[in-house]
């Protein structure tokens, strides 16, 4: 499955953006997705994942009540929906997918990654 991540950009600290990953040559339905970021001179770490259906949703502490993940299977589009942006989550974000990911917050466990695309949040 090929990911194309879109949707980074600037914005002010409390903004909002709203990043979006396609999905194409798979069953994207199939797939857990992740995103992950890496932030400069940082490793990249993990910051929320999708079950295949949707119904389940997992998030680093650092985002959670401010990220929110979401899928729509029928646009083989996965989203994640940033609000109450701190300067801390700049970084380059890439949404990942696996089929039987392990360890749904390790980066390694996925087999397929998007190229990145680069939020700023500016203080």
């Amino acid at each position: 499955v090929q990911l194309q991540a879109s949707g980074g950009g600037l914005v002010q600290a409390g903004g909002s953006l709203r990043l979006s990953c396609a999905a194409s040559g798979g069953t994207f339905s199939s797939y857990r997705m992740a995103w992950f970021r890496q932030a400069p001179g940082k490793e990249r770490e993990f910051v929320a994942a999708i079950s295949w259906s949707g119904s389940n949703t997992y998030y680093a502490d650092s985002v959670k009540g401010r990220f929110t993940a979401s899928r729509d299977n029928a646009k083989n589009t996965v989203y994640l929906q940033m609000n109450s942006l701190k300067p801390e989550d700049t970084a380059v974000y890439y949404c990942a997918a696996d089929l039987h990911p392990k360890n749904r917050h390790l980066s390694y466990d996925y087999a397929y990654w998007g190229q990145g695309t680069l939020v700023t949040v500016s203080s």
